[in-house]
């Protein structure tokens, strides 16, 4: 009998693109923003790898290629999963920001976001949209299951709240951004955030009003490209609802006991300052995992052989 050939590392595990960041304990939290960032406590991490951006079209359609994969949002919901629920919108779709035409009260519900049927990675704005001129962008309507089977791919996990936000943080333990206590130090713009007057007016350059290619501004001092701004990124940590309904999505709260929620970090580009000042490492917001929007995204990490997921300290 011949012997097994011995099993062979995945072709697309590839660390070449992935940052180390250090084990350590740093200062996780904020009382300065929103009440759901505090308290500020130490957390430790042990070392681990982290994708130098978040992962990018062009990367999720060669895990696609390869594996088949149908995202969460290509596949219509079950009604009987959703008492009350339209039938007409039992189909496939995601969640889209659709800008109005005039200024609007911030107060009241967000009018700015549509169901759009047939949206998804592949067709960001819904039918007829592409992705072929954006493959650098990172990619979007990704459900959490979408990102997890992403990861199984690659070889890799999701980062814990505490990893993420110490690799956001690149060394800067206590400061308010990613890269200081200013938001714009000397003026200069440091991540893909909204410009202009949200959410009617956008002033970013022409095809850069939503998504910008990933490491279009400064790394942190890590080395980490796109940790605040451009897509909110799944984390593996898990929340039992709240009923707040998903980060600036106009979804309706999730009652007690209803879709299990993961936490959401580092903003996206529609955080505007008079709006939504979640573009910081302590950040953060519940996303229920059925859900998939135009402004979400992911990146995995590596945790080192014999390391495991830590926990926040008591």
């Amino acid at each position: 009998m011949a012997t097994p050939a011995a099993p062979q590392p995945l072709a697309h595990a590839d660390d070449t693109d992935m940052v180390p960041i250090p084990a350590g304990t740093f200062l996780m939290g904020s009382e300065d923003f929103y009440p759901e960032e505090s308290p500020v406590r130490p957390a430790t991490v042990e070392a681990f790898l982290i994708d130098r951006t978040p992962v990018t079209n062009a990367q999720f359609a060669r895990f696609v290629e390869e594996t088949g994969h149908v995202t969460f949002a290509e596949i219509a919901p079950d009604p009987r999963d959703y008492p009350g629920m339209d039938p007409a919108l039992a189909v496939p779709g995601s969640i889209v920001f659709t800008p109005p035409d005039r200024p609007v009260r911030l107060d009241g519900p967000p009018i700015w976001w549509s169901f759009v049927i047939g949206a998804d990675w592949r067709h960001p704005l819904g039918p007829g949209s592409s992705i072929a001129d954006i493959p650098d962008h990172p990619v979007v309507h990704v459900g959490y299951t979408d990102a997890l089977a992403y990861a199984a791919w690659a070889g890799k996990q999701l980062p814990t709240e505490a990893e993420w936000e110490r690799a956001a943080r690149g060394g800067l333990d206590g400061a308010a951004y990613a890269w200081g206590d200013s938001f714009e130090p000397d003026g200069q713009r440091m991540a893909k955030t909204w410009q202009g007057a949200f959410p009617h007016a956008n002033a970013a350059e022409p095809g850069l009003e939503r998504t910008s290619p990933v490491g279009s501004y400064p790394a942190n001092g890590f080395g980490l490209f796109d940790m605040i701004g451009n897509v909110w990124e799944w984390t593996e940590e898990s929340v039992a609802s709240r009923g707040e309904g998903g980060c600036c999505a106009g979804l309706p709260p999730a009652p007690q006991g209803g879709p299990q929620e993961r936490v959401l970090k580092g903003g996206s580009h529609l955080c505007a300052p008079e709006y939504c000042r979640r573009y910081r490492p302590a950040a953060r917001w519940l996303q229920p995992v059925d859900t998939t929007t135009s402004h979400v995204g992911f990146r995995c990490i590596r945790r080192l052989a014999g390391t495991a997921p830590q926990q926040e300290r008591d």
